[in-house]
């Protein structure tokens, strides 16, 4: 906690104050610098006016006198946060083609089908005939081995194709410990990729945008 210095008086670092600058702005100044080489830069500020006048500062407030000065902006979540303009959401109108089929895979799996939803949304946009240059196709864009795993026997069924893809997400749910996160890391990368990186998601860049998509799209058709 500091309380304001005098104009010219050496603050608390032995540093002189600079005489043209507003004392308080410099008290501030000061505590922001410690903040940032303390590691809290993100930390919310509080100050108070005591009866003499003085302005305190700090970001650990014990004094019900202190007030919130400066907020903390909440840094981006990588994983979670995606710009809405980012992403392009399909209406009911768009989603109601293949929802009998999504909603009877969900009961199946006891997955949520905006869940099944969401991770369409990323990997067709509901284009059943969808092909990778990896080799993954239809709705929910099955590798070939991963169909054989699940009995799909033609992945550009929409039915084969979504009842292989949600036991597929079913289990990497389970898998990862119901880490939602995770369990569609894995989908877009594998499950090996997640395990080697540590139960965290793989740093590659098409990954690191996938998962905040599926999980944008995921929190969208959840409340619509």
């Amino acid at each position: 906690m500091w309380a304001e210095p005098a104009m010219g008086d050496v603050d608390h670092n032995g540093l002189k104050v600079a005489q043209y600058l507003p004392v308080m702005k410099t008290s501030l100044l000061l505590l922001l610098v410690w903040a940032i080489s303390a590691g809290i830069a993100q930390a919310d500020i509080y100050r108070y006016v005591d009866e003499d006048g003085t302005v305190h500062f700090t970001n650990v407030p014990q004094d019900s006198r202190y007030k919130v000065y400066l907020k903390e902006t909440r840094k981006p979540d990588p994983v979670t946060d995606t710009l809405a303009s980012e992403i392009r959401y399909y209406n009911e109108k768009d989603r109601a083609r293949y929802a009998h089929t999504i909603q009877e895979a969900a009961k199946a799996t006891r997955l949520e089908a905006a869940l099944i939803h969401a991770v369409i949304s990323a990997e067709s946009g509901y284009n059943p005939f969808a092909r990778s240059r990896k080799g993954a196709a239809g709705l929910m864009q099955l590798m070939p081995e991963t169909a054989r795993r699940y009995g799909v026997k033609n992945r550009l069924d929409p039915a084969q194709n979504i009842s292989g893809g949600a036991r597929y997400l079913r289990d990497l749910i389970r898998m990862f410990n119901n880490d939602l996160q995770l369990a569609v890391a894995a989908y877009n990368a594998g499950e090996n990729a997640v395990i080697r990186a540590g139960n965290r998601i793989p740093p590659y860049q098409e990954t690191m945008t996938y998962v905040p998509r599926v999980m944008s799209y995921y929190r969208k058709y959840r409340t619509s």
